[in-house]
């Protein structure tokens, strides 16, 4: 343990005040910080609060945070607030089989443990507690309505207060992921429940409440889980979770804390100490995309230079943690086909559930080709001085038996590619505003707050992640390079994704801020139309029509006074018509065929907040010569490209303006 550790392990323990808050999640949790009781077991980077066996079984298993948190204050026992967040999902290898189901619940006991059967493990003892129960199992004992229901219990199995789950159509036993949200006003006094198949917290609850806290609460309380089963197979998993606790300011002199977020690209505090929030969702960065993450160092790890591309050697030094293959290969299982999620440019992406501590990580195994390696080199070099609360954080990195490896925080809500093409649920406009927001803040960061600055050259919806509260991270450096300020580029091999490219980088290989800024300009259209930049045989449909480019297809209905035309009809017009218009302008003044028209990122963040005006553009895209080129290029790349959402370099001849070959990386 460092110096620094041990000062802040000992001034937590001897020196927190009573009312501080209590913040952690599964990215932060250990095992010493878990308590498991009964059947509860790990598994796989998730928590089993029953046995998983082929033959019927009666059982129960309660998961606990070891640590107890303070619920009532000293004296007026005034109530904490709470919020937690989790992802379960209830299997069964014979549907037909009695289930059982699983709780949430605060006690003050965290040694004993219920009965099998309808009880879900919670009712032990005479001890008080509160549940809120997601029961498989219709119990005439308990007076519950069916198999399918939440219910808030209050010391005793008989729900205070229930829903029935098909009035969402949610089915607990379907072996899909649920979320579930549950809050607790302590200054109100109430509970509300949300649960959601989507990782967006539904507008409305299926369940309010007010809740007696004196009553029911003690001044310290455990939180956690319990399940059980009644002869059956059914098993429980509890994939993510996070929670936090604080006194309301009214009576405690101290503000809430803000909404859930992440953290700050730092090292996460061991659970040992105040643990931080950084995600609150269970499927981790989605599967093709997963690739598409870097990061950032943390404060006083640094990499060198890397000066030969061909080699580590010693010119690496110091990153958050040197990870040994070994350890890696077992969160892998052996790079096992099945944990592959994601290919990223140059390397394949595995999800790691590390041996010691149940940690899910993203393992990024670099390609063994020459181009490979090079390129995860480059990456390391570039990534080692970058820290910033809008990019992807790297844990470690491992250099043994001829392989590299990145070990990468894990992003709970995946990739905005998924979150806008793939979610259940449309992504509303204030998170995509709020994205859009990030990733400029990210660039404005590369661009002109660097040492020497970073063009990345690959941005794409794709590579941009999302964390629990949907803000935006910038990923995968591969393909980033580094130069001193105010430095002409050099024409190096035009790298990057269809629909994204800017025309004068595909005509010259020269890779500038203002080609990175024609690749957020196609990012901004997107998100706000949902469509993507190239829609290969698309045939056209809906009162704009659809056109194969989506920046030619805005750039049509501004043309013709329609500009709103191009929001995306799965917002079913929830936004706010200025903020839509000023965004897809921006996306449009950094579409700009001419680069010296657009804007700078530092210029479009003060676009987005409302610091400055957006520039005029024009109603015609204006023709410079290479805008003609770069569309006739798309159309006859579209046709020689099979994978158009795939990385392409186009080898280039800068004396000539010739195309000497096109690659699919």
């Amino acid at each position: 343990m460092s110096l620094l550790s041990f000062f802040t392990f000992f001034i937590f323990f001897f020196f927190t005040p009573t009312l501080a808050s209590t913040e952690f999640d599964f990215g932060t949790l250990t095992l010493s910080s878990l308590k498991l009781l009964g059947d509860a077991h790990l598994n796989n980077g998730t928590v089993s609060l029953t046995r998983d066996l082929p033959v019927p079984n009666s059982g129960s298993g309660r998961a606990l945070y070891s640590r107890p948190v303070r619920f009532r204050q000293p004296g007026n026992h005034s109530p904490a607030s709470f919020r937690t967040f989790f992802s379960f999902s209830v299997t069964n290898l014979n549907p037909s089989s009695i289930g059982g189901g699983l709780a949430f619940v605060l006690s003050p006991d965290d040694d004993s443990l219920g009965d099998a059967g309808g009880s879900l493990g919670l009712a032990a003892t005479a001890t008080k507690f509160v549940a809120v129960e997601f029961d498989t199992l219709m119990d005439a004992e308990f007076k519950d309505i069916n198999g399918n229901h939440v219910g808030v219990d209050l010391n005793s199995m008989v729900s205070a207060k229930v829903f029935d789950l098909g009035f969402i159509n949610v089915d607990l036993k379907s072996g899909d992921t649920v979320n579930a949200w549950i809050e607790f006003d302590g200054s109100t006094t109430v509970l509300t429940v949300w649960v959601s198949y989507s990782n967006l917290k539904p507008k409305d609850p299926i369940l309010t409440m007010n809740l007696d806290a004196d009553r029911y609460f003690n001044d310290f309380m455990y939180v956690g889980f319990s399940g059980s089963t009644q002869g059956s197979t059914e098993t429980h998993s509890v994939e993510w979770w996070s929670f936090s606790s604080f006194f309301p300011s009214s009576s405690a002199g101290a503000a809430a804390p803000p909404p859930p977020a992440s953290p700050p690209p730092s090292i996460a505090p061991s659970v040992a100490q105040k643990e931080s929030k950084s995600s609150s969702c269970h499927n981790g960065l989605c599967k093709e995309n997963l690739g598409a993450v870097a990061g950032v160092v943390t404060a006083g790890a640094f990499f060198k230079r890397v000066k030969k591309l061909d080699t580590l050697g010693s010119e690496i030094i110091k990153m958050p943690k040197q990870f040994s293959y070994k350890e890696l290969k077992a969160a892998t299982k052996c790079f096992n086909a099945n944990r592959i999620i994601g290919h990223g440019a140059f390397g394949t992406v595995y999800k790691g559930v590390m041996p010691e501590n149940g940690e899910i990580v993203a393992v990024k195994r670099c390609s063994h080709s020459s181009q490979g390696k090079n390129e995860f080199l480059s990456e390391l070099s570039i990534i080692g001085t970058l820290r910033h609360r809008n990019l992807v954080r790297l844990q470690g990195w491992c250099h043994e038996k001829g392989e590299i490896l990145l070990v990468y925080d894990l992003m709970p809500n995946g990739s905005l590619d998924k979150a806008l093409f793939e979610a259940r649920m449309p992504l509303p406009w204030s998170h995509r505003r709020k994205i859009l927001l990030g990733v400029a803040s990210a660039l404005a960061y590369l661009h002109q707050e660097c040492e020497n600055q970073v063009i990345h050259r690959d941005i794409k919806t794709s590579n941009i992640m999302l964390d629990e509260g949907f803000n935006a991270r910038l990923g995968d450096f591969g393909l980033a390079r580094q130069t001193e300020h105010d430095k002409s580029p050099d024409a190096t091999v035009a790298a990057g994704t269809m629909g994204y490219l800017a025309p004068e980088y595909l005509l010259t290989g020269k890779a500038t801020e203002k080609t990175d800024v024609f690749s957020y300009g196609a990012v901004v259209l997107e998100v706000a139309s949902g469509r993507r930049p190239i829609e290969k045989d698309a045939t056209g449909a809906g009162k704009g029509g659809v056109s194969s480019n989506l920046v030619e297809w805005v750039w049509t209905l501004h043309r013709e006074g329609r500009l709103l035309l191009a929001a995306d009809p799965r917002l079913e017009n929830e936004f706010d018509e200025a903020e839509m218009r000023r965004v897809l302008m921006v996306g449009l003044a950094c579409s700009n065929s001419d680069p010296l028209a657009r804007p700078s990122m530092r210029s479009v963040v003060q676009m987005l907040v409302g610091d400055a005006e957006v520039p005029i553009v024009p109603t015609t895209k204006p023709n410079t010569g290479l805008s003609t080129s770069h569309s006739q290029l798309l159309l006859s790349l579209q046709d020689s490209v099979s994978d158009i959402d795939g990385i392409i370099t186009i080898s280039t001849s800068t004396s000539e303006n010739s195309f000497s070959g096109i690659d699919i990386v």
